[in-house]
């Protein structure tokens, strides 16, 4: 069809933008996926506090080698953060992730401090809000770098 712009009629490998050939990956070497909530569609039911706080905790999944070097165990606070922007929750240390990469599950809420730090932890806020960077229908993967967080929780 001719509205598919410079989509290929057949699948074709493209590079990556803020992939692990990208180099940022030099300032920010994790690979940021960003597979959809379990217990949520979207953004629907971040508010209900059961599904929130009791039965699904909102962490961010790291490999058991990512986190040693880095000094973080399982439930530490963690900043998760690119030039895009910085989030702020609890670690998932699991053997259930390659090192080099990290899950943020998507559909958390926009919940920033004065100075724009996301404690809701979106995925939006690291994956930016250019059209540049997307090759596929949604953004789902970005770089970024991962610390233990040491400062006030709102």
């Amino acid at each position: 069809p001719s509205d598919w712009g410079s989509l290929t009629p057949k699948a074709t490998y493209q590079e990556a933008v803020r992939g692990m050939n990208d180099p940022l990956v030099k300032k920010y070497p994790l690979l940021v996926i960003t597979p959809p909530g379990r217990y949520r569609v979207h953004s629907l039911f971040w508010t209900n506090p059961w599904l929130k706080g009791q039965v699904y905790q909102h962490r961010i999944w790291i490999s058991p080698a990512d986190a040693k070097a880095r000094g973080i165990k399982d439930g530490d606070m963690v900043a998760v953060y690119n030039d895009r922007g910085k989030v702020v929750m609890p670690a998932y240390v699991t053997a259930r992730i390659m090192p080099g990469i990290i899950a943020l599950r998507s559909g958390a809420w926009y919940e920033p401090d004065k100075s724009g730090v996301d404690f809701g932890a979106s995925a939006s806020t690291l994956l930016g809000g250019d059209y540049d960077s997307c090759i596929a229908p949604a953004k789902a993967a970005t770089l970024a770098q991962l610390e233990k967080y040491e400062g006030d929780l709102p």
